[in-house]
């Protein structure tokens, strides 16, 4: 095998520690409350959870006048389940559980037991792809007890790995990478590595579009969507049911899904090309590495920005909030966008922001916004967001770098990459700063004054534009 880290001499390299990442979004309430521990949970071995305290359950529809309940089944003991859909219409915390397979089983019935959650509940995560394994279960983290650890150890020997036909002839990275699981009946082996997202990011909002009606163009090749805000272009790691692919797909009955060939953030609407098949998404990427796709954006901004370039150096860090330099800086990214034109427009009402979910992030003045036409020259993760944030005008809604603008707003100074930035002695203190800036940002919106509005490639031979922009809808 050459130089290739086998199975078999797990115990001599470094294997990786796991790491619990959360997102504070709409998902589904705990279950544990709702579902009273029957079993014995001797042979259970969590690795490490993710929970909030408040344990909560509701299964009542995002849509009015259905709704769904809860009596108890003289059978299993449990309460009756019914399914993770309807959407919750609520937010509830993420729970992320990760447990090493003790004994050999089918997937659905060792999650029951380990976790005590009905069988149709479990049935359904998998259905959301909110379960993933490993044929080996990496190194437990520190917080792991004693008996995990032994328990660990014993159905992770180097003797026991052997005989595993499974993992023949794999190195250790390869038999610790993980994959979905995708039928119920998947059978377990002892040293298995499972994930289970307990409770999926949700997007409500899919059940409250009228699909058929955002989509803007249908061909052989590809299809454009005007994608809403508050959805996912395509699957997420613990959801593959609730996005614009799957939903597009089933408006335009189509038997094979269609596929993702660019994204846009969740809270963010307008043009997506979503391909019909694997050639033209390769086709398409190809255009996007050439630099031919062209895209404009509307933007909400909450204070009048020049016409004109704007550049900024963005920390390669991929994680938010994406923090921005207005002064060049070793290695960060080159950001561009070209502001065309700004114009007055009044400062969405109430009612309209109730109906699109817009945050009130607690702008001082709130008698106009600045609807800016914006022509994206770079193409980085939050650019047009963490750009307009920096020179003061971030965007109406946008709950994680408005309330940073409004800090920089209140003390000047504060980021220690903006206009005012001061002086550090030493690298310690210039971290230190880093990391109160950050601290100052919020969390990820639910929809933004952010939309693509028109999208266009091969010279314009191909152009497209979304419909009204949301903040439209309550102007006269």
């Amino acid at each position: 095998m050459g130089s290739r880290t086998t199975i078999s001499s797990i115990f001599t390299v470094s294997c990786r520690s796991f790491g619990v990442q959360l997102s504070p979004r709409c998902t589904l309430a705990s279950p544990r409350t709702c579902f009273p521990s029957k079993r014995s949970r001797k042979s259970v071995l969590p690795l490490c959870t993710s929970r909030s305290n408040e344990r909560k359950f509701s299964c009542q529809s995002s849509k009015p006048g259905v709704a769904y309940t809860t009596a108890t089944s003289s059978v299993t003991g449990h309460p009756e389940y019914n399914r993770l859909l309807p959407c919750p219409p609520y937010n509830s915390p993420p729970r992320i559980e990760h447990l090493v397979v003790s004994s050999e089983c089918r997937v659905l019935d060792y999650i029951c037991e380990a976790l005590d959650l009905p069988p149709l509940y479990v049935a359904d995560l998998i259905q959301f792809g909110a379960v993933h394994y490993a044929l080996v279960c990496p190194h437990p983290p520190p917080t792991a007890t004693p008996e995990v650890m032994r328990k660990y150890e014993e159905v992770t020997a180097p003797s026991v790995l052997k005989k595993r036909a499974s993992i023949k002839g794999k190195t250790v990275r390869e038999a610790q990478k993980t994959y979905r699981i995708t039928h119920a009946n998947q059978l377990l082996e002892p040293g298995m590595y499972l994930r289970v997202h307990v409770h999926p990011k949700r997007f409500p909002r899919c059940y409250d579009i009228d699909w058929k009606s955002r989509i803007i163009a249908v061909t052989e090749s590809y299809v454009v969507l005007d994608k809403p805000a508050g959805t996912s272009v395509g699957g997420t790691t613990d959801n593959i049911e609730e996005n614009c692919v799957t939903f597009t797909s089933r408006a335009l009955g189509l038997i094979e899904l269609l596929m993702t060939t660019h994204q846009i953030d969740n809270c963010t609407e307008g043009c997506v090309v979503l391909a019909r098949t694997k050639e033209y998404c390769s086709v398409f990427h190809k255009k996007i590495r050439e630099k031919s796709v062209k895209k404009l954006y509307l933007a909400l901004a909450a204070s009048p920005l020049p016409v004109g370039l704007i550049t900024h150096y963005m920390r390669p860090v991929n994680i938010a909030p994406r923090l921005v330099s207005e002064d060049f800086v070793e290695s960060w990214q080159l950001c561009q966008l070209e502001v065309l034109e700004c114009k007055q427009i009044p400062w969405p009402n109430a009612a309209t922001k109730e109906d699109y979910c817009v945050e009130d992030c607690g702008w001082p003045s709130r008698d106009y916004a600045y609807e800016c036409k914006i022509n994206l020259l770079t193409g980085r993760t939050h650019q047009i967001r963490a750009q307009l944030a920096a020179c003061g005008a971030p965007l109406v809604g946008d709950s994680m770098y408005m309330p940073a603008a409004i800090a920089e707003l209140t003390s000047p100074g504060l980021n220690p990459f903006g206009k005012y930035k001061e002086g550090y002695v030493g690298e310690d203190a210039k971290e230190m700063a880093v990391t109160e800036w950050i601290a100052q940002h919020g969390k990820e919106p639910n929809c933004i004054g952010l939309q693509a509005f028109q999208i266009s490639w091969d010279n314009g031979k191909h152009f497209f534009e979304a419909g009204s922009p949301w903040w439209r809808s309550g102007i006269a």
